[in-house]
C-alpha cells in the first residue's frame, strides 16, 4: 500500500535539511520537497540533490520570482506599506505566496499534510499556516519545531543531528546567522544581534550592500518610471519587474542604501532584532512616495497613510488572503490611477535625496504655489478662509473670557512672561 504524502517547504537550509530525515524517522510519510524560488539566488540543482539524498521521494523547484514581485511586492509598494517605521516587509510578502504554492502541490500530489520548518517563536509559522488555512483547512500541518517528537532546541543541536548521520551541513558554524533572502531583501538574525547593546558586525554580515561609509563619495542618480503606481522603467529604459528590481538592488547595494537595524514586535508577542538589507526596495519606496506627493490630493493622501499602516500590519501578520486585505488594496489601487510619471533620486553613502519628479497628472500648480502672485490665487481670499477655519477656536476663547477661566484670559497660566530687554 502506498504511503501517504507530506509536502515539505524546503529551502535547502539547515532547518529543512534536518526535517527530511526527521520526518522519515518519526512519520510514515513519503516526503515531497517543494522549493520556491523567490529570488534567493540559490543554485537549485545541488539543493534538489541534497533533498533527495537526505530522503525526499521527490523535489520540485518553482520559479515564482515574477509572480512574487508583481502580485506581492508591487502591491506593498503602491500602498507604501511599512511595518513599524522601517521594515519593508521582505520576508512577510514572500511567505503567503510560498504557503499558497505548498497547497497547490498538496492538491496535485494528493498529500494529506504540509510541513514547514518555521520555529515556534517566529512570525513565519503564522504566515505559512494562515495561507494554508485560507486555501486548505482540511490539510494537516506539521510544524517541526512545535512537534512533541522534535528534540532539538538550537542550531547547534541541528548541526549535530546531521553530523551524527553523516549528512551534509549546509552552513558554517561561524556564519550561523538566521537568514532569509529573496529578490526584495536579505535579513539577518542571531549571533551578536541577540543583544541589543551590540552594534551589528556589518563587515562580517552584509552580503548585498556595502557599508555606507565605504560607498563611493560621488554617489549616483537614479530615475524610475511609474505607470499607475507600478515601477516600469529605470534610467529611461523600460524593464520588466525582475530585471528592474535586480538592477536596482545592484545600484542601491553599491551605494550603501537600504540598511535597517530594527527591534520589532513579532505578531507572536515578543520583540526580536534583525538587520535588513533592502537596497532596491528602499529606493522604490522613496521614489513612489515622491510620486504620491505630487499626484494625490490632500484628503486621499492622508487617508492612504492610515490605510498603509493597516496594510503593513496585515502583511506582516500573514493576513494577505483575507477580505480586509482585498478591500484595502482596492482602495489603494484606485488611488494609483493617476500615479504615472517619473521620480529622480540621488544615492549617496547610504542616503537617498529627492532630485525631481514629474507627472502629467501632477496636482502641483506653479502659478498657485509660487511666491509670485498668479491669477489663480488671491492672497486676500485667505482672510475669509482663516475666519471660518478658526471660528471654533475664537468662539471657545470668547466663552473662556466671559466666564473668566481658561487659556484665553489675561492671567492665563499658559502665557509666559518674556524678557523686554
Amino acid at each position: 500500500m502506498a504511503k501517504e504524502k507530506v509536502i515539505l517547504a524546503y529551502s535547502g537550509g539547515l532547518d529543512t535539511t534536518v526535517i527530511i530525515p526527521w520526518l522519515k524517522e518519526n512519520y510514515d510519510y513519503d516526503v515531497i520537497a517543494v522549493c520556491v524560488d523567490v529570488g534567493q539566488g540559490d543554485d537549485w540543482e545541488p539543493i534538489k540533490a541534497r533533498a533527495l539524498k537526505t530522503g525526499a521521494s521527490a523535489c520540485y523547484v518553482v520559479d515564482a520570482r515574477e509572480e512574487y514581485i508583481e502580485e506581492y511586492i508591487w502591491p506593498a509598494v503602491k500602498a507604501n506599506a511599512v511595518y513599524e517605521d522601517e521594515y519593508l516587509l521582505g520576508t512577510s510578502t514572500a511567505r503567503p505566496l510560498i504557503g499558497k504554492i505548498l497547497v497547490e502541490y498538496a492538491r496535485q500530489e494528493g498529500a494529506v499534510a504540509i510541513c514547514h520548518g518555521a520555529t515556534g517563536k517566529g512570525n513565519d509559522q503564522v504566515r505559512f499556516e494562515l495561507a494554508i488555512k485560507a486555501f486548505a483547512p482540511d490539510l494537516k500541518v506539521i510544524a517541526a519545531w512545535r512537534d512533541d517528537k522534535w528534540n532539538m532546541d538550537s542550531r547547534e543541536a541541528e548541526i549535530k543531528f546531521l553530523e551524527d548521520r553523516g549528512l551534509e551541513v549546509p552552513m558554517k558554524k561561524d556564519q550561523s546567522y538566521s537568514r532569509d533572502e529573496n529578490i526584495w531583501h536579505l535579513s539577518h538574525e542571531g549571533l551578536e544581534l541577540e543583544k541589543t547593546e551590540n552594534e551589528p558586525n556589518y563587515k562580517h554580515m552584509l552580503q548585498n550592500t556595502v557599508v555606507p561609509e565605504e560607498a563611493p563619495a560621488e554617489g549616483e542618480y537614479v530615475t524610475i518610471d511609474f505607470e499607475k503606481g507600478i515601477p516600469v522603467g529605470l534610467n529611461g529604459k523600460k524593464m520588466g519587474a525582475l530585471e528592474l528590481l535586480s538592477e536596482l538592488n545592484k545600484i542601491g547595494g553599491r551605494n550603501g542604501v537600504g540598511l535597517a537595524d530594527i527591534c520589532e514586535n513579532r505578531c507572536v508577542g515578543m520583540k526580536s532584532r534583525g538587520v535588513y538589507e533592502t537596497p532596491g526596495g528602499t529606493i522604490l519606496y522613496f521614489a513612489h512616495r515622491m510620486m504620491d506627493h505630487i499626484c494625490l490630493d490632500r484628503d486621499t493622501y492622508h487617508f492612504k497613510q492610515q490605510i498603509s499602516l493597516r496594510l503593513a500590519e496585515l502583511i506582516y501578520d500573514g493576513k494577505v488572503f483575507t477580505p480586509l486585505y482585498d478591500a484595502l488594496m482596492a482602495f489603494v489601487d484606485s488611488t494609483q490611477n493617476t500615479v504615472t510619471g517619473w521620480a529622480k533620486v540621488k544615492l549617496i553613502k547610504g542616503q537617498i535625496r529627492a532630485a525631481g519628479s514629474h507627472s502629467k497628472y501632477s496636482l502641483y500648480n506653479e502659478s498657485i504655489a509660487s511666491f509670485t502672485t498668479g491669477e489663480l490665487y488671491n492672497h486676500k481670499d485667505a482672510q475669509g478662509f482663516i475666519t471660518l477655519f478658526g471660528l471654533p477656536l475664537k468662539v471657545r476663547a470668547m466663552m473662556e473670557q466671559q466666564v473668566g477661566e481658561g487659556q484665553a484670559i489675561a492671567e492665563s497660566k499658559s502665557l509666559k512672561k518674556r524678557p523686554t530687554e
